[in-house]
């Protein structure tokens, strides 16, 4: 018979399969399940499709962008920053950064897709609120138009308007 420890936070009691809880927190059980289902159903295969078809390729102009990101062009260009800037983020400085953002983003102006210059390394926050303002200021995104609005290439402007410095 195999064992595992109970799925309760703190609690360090054994378990025999297929059960997650012990006989003390059990009343958990049913809930984790429907949770497991529920993530399982959300996360299969017609889902990837669904989003692969109508939210990343939904276009000609983003389908082109998602395959430049599986060449070795984009690889070299990718590294080349990443070696340029020392893994270290452009917008707070964080080390150990390994996420390569367009400053200007390539929905925006694809013209600067492979330039190197329009490249900077940044960590998991700094993107994710970076991409957060160019939505709003380049008009970026899904079910987007893009804005007629002044390109800002300097990092350190970007980081003040994002408060991340």
């Amino acid at each position: 018979m195999r064992y595992r420890r109970c799925r309760y936070p703190g609690c360090h009691a054994m378990v025999a399969y297929p059960d997650h809880y012990c006989t003390k927190h059990h009343v958990h059980e049913a809930e984790y399940l429907a949770n497991r289902q529920r993530w399982a159903r959300s996360h299969s295969k017609d889902y990837e499709h669904r989003y692969n078809t109508v939210t990343r390729y939904r276009n000609d102009t983003k389908s082109k962008q998602y395959q430049f990101y599986h060449t070795q062009q984009w690889q070299a260009l990718r590294q080349q920053a990443l070696d340029r800037d020392h893994y270290v983020c452009q917008y707070c400085g964080k080390p150990n950064s390994n996420t390569v953002d367009h400053v200007v983003p390539i929905e925006y102006d694809d013209a600067l897709m492979t330039s190197l210059s329009n490249l900077a390394t940044t960590c998991r926050q700094c993107h994710h609120l970076k991409t957060q303002w160019e939505q709003k200021y380049y008009g970026t995104g899904k079910n987007s138009t893009p804005k007629k609005v002044a390109e800002i290439q300097d990092i350190p402007t970007i980081a003040k308007i994002l408060k991340i410095k």
